[in-house]
């Protein structure tokens, strides 16, 4: 395609929420979210396969140890556009979703009802552009006219789109492909795409015959930074605000046990990944992880009343991606101000 398309409208995600969160999530409905067997209460967390702290939470079962009248479910994604959808369909309480796609979903006049609560690491080395070695390519620019993938929708969509402004392309100069990290891999396996914008692991299985053309780093430096952000429902700060204090404590724990423990950590996402502790310790390494102190600080996420930066990187994502005719309409700043939870922040991590 010469051109990215629109998204799916809301009825279609929607539709395709619901078939994802029966797959996903046998037996939950949303009526059965408050309570499980035995009059417990449930939280179903939605996760990436990616080196971050969220890992280290789910290993040392830091949550279910916080909350043990809750029965904790944890469900793997692939992309911020199926978490989005798994909201739509009220099929998560709290999941991993990058900055991009939660401009997205807070965008239209049908928002996505949930909030950012906690920011989980800042892109880095971690999400890149590479593009295959023989096809030549060593610049963005070199792109015009080749197939590219990534998924859509995400913060590597976005990064992408960035690169290509920044080298004088248009979206139209190059063959935009929506593809998973899997597939992506399996299409660059075959020949099929000359370069593909994705996050690891599978970034660095590309990075073995293939060359980076930018990171997230790059860009972010260059004034359009991406972050893995966390998000509660709408539906769990009036119904257990209580579990997203504990919640937002292991996350913090987990992003002090990142520079107390390095060793253990390694250990952590190794297991979680089903990889080396060589290749976890070098996938840590990429990512950007503040401390506790830094997420509720004015530079990033910000305190109860007081949104950091974190406000305006999101309003400056909305507002590209409306340039770059990826959603119709960005929100006001007060729009994007009211998607952030930050009650009792800083004062619940203690």
């Amino acid at each position: 395609m010469s051109r990215v398309p629109q998204g799916p409208s809301r009825r279609l995600l929607l539709a395709g929420a619901l078939a994802a969160a029966s797959a996903a999530v046998t037996g939950c409905s949303s009526d059965s979210a408050a309570s499980g067997s035995g009059g417990a209460r449930r939280l179903r967390i939605g996760y990436f396969a990616f080196p971050s702290g969220d890992l280290i939470v789910k290993n040392r079962k830091l949550l279910e140890k916080a909350l043990p009248d809750h029965e904790i479910t944890w469900i793997k994604f692939d992309s911020g556009a199926s978490v989005n959808q798994a909201f739509l369909g009220k099929s998560l309480d709290i999941a991993a979703l990058g900055s991009s796609p939660f401009a997205r979903g807070i965008s239209g006049s049908s928002p996505i009802p949930y909030k950012v609560a906690w920011i989980l690491d800042v892109a880095g080395e971690n999400e890149a552009l590479v593009a295959r070695k023989a096809t030549g390519i060593s610049d963005v620019a070199g792109l015009k006219g080749k197939t590219v993938a990534t998924p859509f929708a995400s913060t590597s969509h976005y990064s992408l789109l960035a690169a290509l402004e920044a080298a004088g392309l248009k979206t139209s100069d190059v063959k935009l492909i929506d593809l998973q990290p899997q597939p992506i891999l399996a299409a660059w396996q075959r020949g099929d795409i000359d370069a593909a914008y994705v996050w690891l692991p599978t970034l660095d299985e590309l990075r073995e015959t293939g060359t980076q053309l930018a990171s997230s780093k790059e860009i972010g430096a260059a004034g359009k930074p991406t972050l893995d952000l966390a998000v509660v429902s709408d539906e769990l700060i009036a119904r257990d605000p209580r579990a997203i204090d504990a919640w937002r404590k292991v996350e913090a724990e987990a992003l002090r046990l990142l520079k107390s423990d390095p060793g253990g950590s390694v250990k952590a996402v190794a297991a979680e990944l089903g990889i080396s502790e060589t290749d976890a310790e070098a996938q840590l390494s990429q990512g950007v992880f503040l401390t506790p102190e830094q997420v509720t600080s004015a530079d990033w996420l910000g305190t109860d009343g007081d949104p950091g930066k974190l406000l305006t990187y999101v309003t400056d994502t909305a507002g590209f991606l409306a340039g770059q005719k990826q959603i119709d309409t960005p929100p006001s700043e007060d729009v994007v101000r009211k998607a952030f939870y930050l009650k009792g922040l800083p004062d619940v991590l203690k």
